[in-house]
């Protein structure tokens, strides 16, 4: 009689393959699949419950959202300063775009009530001399076959101003590379072709709507791709060469001081001369009174030996 763990049950694996187990390692691939669903299971509530979480939250946070956008009327071209300042929208501006969204004071951002169900983008515009809209919506969704869809709002153009055909000619603009997929911004809002990977959608609801002042606040996208770096590189250039120039300034000071050297050296041998002369004279000095100091004694001895006399 063969042992329990000498049997061998087939199974197909994720890909479709079928192996061979022996009986231990087929139950416990049975317990950790056990596992798995029930943390599947958690995962899924889990979700639900973000869900609900996230709508309550969305309520929560309209009136502010509706209070940023009052106060942000209160700034010329703010929503098109922080369009051309965001790294992944700017190259899609053209110049003629970016003067059409000078006209735009109001975005938001709309997250159906079901929020896996879609959302939606409004772009509320003055009045303009490129189209008679005063809302453009662009509107993402799961259409009658579950799949994501999108639909926009359609463009009134005024007569010879439709910038989807004028930018058909153009090339991006100096220092910007396209991404792959949208030629122009409002190229972008007309097309919808594949609404499931909507990058530039993806940017404006979870980047640019949450957070629009540090768009505003960055530095302009020229200076961030070095067309002033040029400039500074030219004034550091200049710079250095200022600095050569007063390197060989220094280098002729330098050799002046060289000379200077040289005099001090003479100048000492001088000074050990003298010192020299003036320590011969001291010993000179030194022997004359030495003998006057002999002298003196020989008077005394004298004087002393006529006394007794």
């Amino acid at each position: 009689m063969s042992s329990p763990n000498k049997k061998v049950k087939k199974l197909e694996d994720s890909g479709g393959e079928v192996r061979d187990y022996d009986y231990e390692t087929q139950k416990a691939l049975e317990e950790i699949d056990g596992c798995q669903n029930q943390i599947d299971g958690l995962n899924e509530k889990a979700s639900d419950e973000i869900l609900e979480v996230e709508k309550k939250y969305n309520k929560l946070r309209k009136p502010y959202f509706q209070k940023r956008n009052d106060i942000i009327k209160r700034i010329p071209n703010f929503w098109v300063t922080a369009f051309v300042n965001h790294p992944q929208i700017a190259p899609i501006l053209e110049e003629e775009e970016e003067d059409a969204l000078r006209f735009l004071n109001k975005l938001e951002v709309e997250e159906f009530e079901d929020i896996k169900s879609g959302y939606r983008i409004n772009f509320h515009f003055d009045k303009n001399p490129y189209f008679d809209n005063d809302v453009l919506t662009k509107e993402f969704h799961l259409g009658s076959s579950g799949d994501p869809a999108s639909q926009s709002t359609t463009i009134r153009w005024k007569e010879g101003a439709d910038l989807t055909k004028r930018s058909k000619d153009k090339g991006p603009l100096k220092g910007r590379k396209r991404p792959l997929g949208h030629r122009t911004f409002f190229d972008w809002f007309t097309d919808h072709g594949d609404p499931s990977s909507d990058d530039i959608a993806e940017l404006i609801k979870d980047d640019m709507w949450p957070n629009p002042l540090q768009y505003y606040l960055v530095p302009d996208i020229d200076v961030e791709n070095g067309i002033e770096g040029d400039g500074e590189e030219i004034d550091s250039d200049e710079d250095e060469d200022e600095e050569e120039d007063g390197g060989g300034d220094e280098g002729d000071e330098g050799g002046e001081g060289e000379e200077g050297d040289d005099s001090i050296v003479v100048v000492e041998d001088d000074a050990d001369e003298e010192d020299e002369e003036e320590e011969a004279a001291n010993d000179e000095d030194d022997c004359v009174n030495d003998e006057d100091d002999l002298l003196v004694d020989d008077d005394a001895d004298r004087e002393d030996g006529e006394e007794p006399e």
